[in-house]
């Protein structure tokens, strides 16, 4: 009995996560106006009632979307963070592991940097953020700390515009138009925003002798 049970609870699970994965790319292809319950059933190639029965209606199909990409996201930022170093080299550990989820699970990425509008999701999403973001402050602060990061900055403003930044940045990846950064040209924008953000873009002037 319990080897039935168990079977069929892998079952389930399997199921489960090719009616998710059906849905992720729907909402890549053709965004939230693509994901109907409909379109996740053939995808799937499972009946309507199986979807609800392993899922739920297009609320929660949208949630277990976002589930799915928070979880990932949470890999990639936790190992970063997780890396011996100063606070300047955590904070490069991070922006290049969020490049990275970027590139490698560029669907998930935009569904977090664009969540759908459904509340839920959105709370879940703003939960993962400000969660990362926290971490990102406390790099932030050891670095004021210890005297290598300037001491007039707040750091939970400061996480916010960075983690801003990267959103702005990575988004030049689905540019439609000839703004469009291939992954080349992203790099090399990206390391110039970093150059940017640890040494600054105005030189000060010299000073005349009196």
């Amino acid at each position: 009995m319990t080897d039935k049970v168990t079977r069929a609870t892998r079952r389930a699970a399997a199921t489960r996560a090719s009616i998710v994965e059906a849905a992720e790319e729907l909402l890549a292809e053709g965004g939230p106006s693509a994901l109907t319950l409909e379109a996740v059933a053939e995808r799937a190639d499972v009946a309507m009632q199986t979807v609800y029965n392993r899922v739920g209606g297009r609320s929660a199909v949208l949630i277990a979307v976002a589930e799915r990409a928070l979880e990932d996201n949470r890999q990639y930022m936790d190992a970063a963070y997780a890396t011996p170093g100063t606070p300047q080299e955590r904070i490069r550990a991070a922006a290049a592991a969020y490049a990275r989820f970027a590139t490698e699970r560029p669907h998930q990425f935009r569904l977090l940097a664009d969540p759908p509008d459904e509340p839920t999701a959105l709370e879940h999403v703003a939960d993962l953020v400000e969660e990362q973001n926290a971490k990102l402050a406390e790099a932030l602060s050891d670095g004021i700390a210890d005297g290598s990061i300037a001491p007039d900055i707040d750091p939970h403003t400061a996480a916010t515009a960075l983690w801003a930044t990267m959103n702005g940045l990575l988004s030049l990846s689905w540019r439609a138009d000839r703004l469009r950064a291939e992954p080349g040209q992203l790099d090399a924008i990206i390391a110039t925003a970093e150059a940017m953000t640890f040494h600054g873009l105005i030189r000060p002037r010299p000073t005349t002798a009196p």
